[in-house]
């Protein structure tokens, strides 16, 4: 049986892989003219942990895109402890993740998050998913992401239909009564049968490599209009919005002592209100 410190390797390794081939997509996307500035960052306390974040700007395609990857570990506020699964009591963690938002220079292609992650508390489980969010509505898009999604989903025995709802429901913003984008799959609290979950979360992975490329070369020719260009500064209001009100990520960062900027990162580099 493979035991508790293994399972940790195994998915921190993976994850810091994954990081480094999401940059060297999104740089390849990029020409490679363009590379991702690197910055490693440590918890106050070094011993538990800290994170790499990639980030890029000012791209021909991304206006902004960050890749995080980070492995901490301490002991959660109490007032933050109920919020967590296994950590009610003790509020001892450690956590693996990796993070990817990128919101693109062209309106007319969709914002794109991605996240999976293992945290240990007195559980183990697995979390994360992926959703876009475009500025314009595409019916052919949604169909090509939600199909992609569908069959990881299927080839993994997963319950597409619950994840679909799942992510709906998360990336919802009640006080606007909208959804933040078209969804995708969100899924948390995965407890059981780690090998498979584990090999779920890594075929997830490579999934949104290829569905990311997919997306953006469909449409990184088109040209576009200055209200076009509005309509997509407006849609990433909504999105800080929903990332500062009701983000997990955000608030798990922020309360396990994470790095402020990697925190962050989500943003876009600018954005409107009306």
């Amino acid at each position: 049986m493979i035991n508790s410190n293994f399972r940790k390797k195994m998915a921190d390794s993976w994850f810091s892989y994954l990081q480094t081939q999401i940059c060297k997509s999104f740089e390849l996307l990029e020409n490679n003219k363009l590379k991702f500035s690197k910055r490693d960052w440590h918890k106050q306390n070094v011993q538990e942990g800290g994170g790499t974040s990639y980030l890029l700007t000012g791209g021909k395609i991304f206006d902004k895109v960050g890749v995080n990857k980070s492995t901490v570990s301490g002991i959660f506020p109490k007032k933050f402890r109920s919020k967590i699964l296994g950590a009610e009591k003790k509020g001892k963690y450690w956590a693996s993740g990796v993070s990817v938002v990128a919101h693109m220079k062209n309106p007319k292609i969709p914002a794109v998050h991605f996240n999976t992650r293992f945290i240990v508390t007195s559980k183990e489980w697995f979390g994360g998913g992926m959703d876009v969010t475009p500025s314009h509505v595409d019916i052919k898009e949604s169909k090509i992401v939600h199909s992609e999604l569908k069959k990881i989903c299927l080839q993994n025995k997963k319950n597409y239909k619950k994840y679909k709802n799942w992510c709906d429901e998360y990336f919802y913003l009640p006080h606007r009564n909208e959804a933040r984008g078209i969804g995708g799959i969100f899924f948390d609290y995965e407890t059981k049968d780690w090998i498979n979950n584990f090999k779920f979360v890594r075929d997830l992975g490579l999934a949104f490599i290829d569905i990311s490329n997919k997306i953006i070369s469909r449409k990184k020719n088109l040209k576009y209009k200055k209200k076009d260009k509005e309509k997509q500064l407006l849609k990433r209001g909504r999105y800080v919005e929903f990332n500062l009100l009701y983000d997990r990520g955000t608030k798990f960062g922020l309360n396990s002592g994470g790095n402020v900027n990697s925190i962050l990162m989500s943003l876009p580099p600018e954005a409107k209100w009306k």
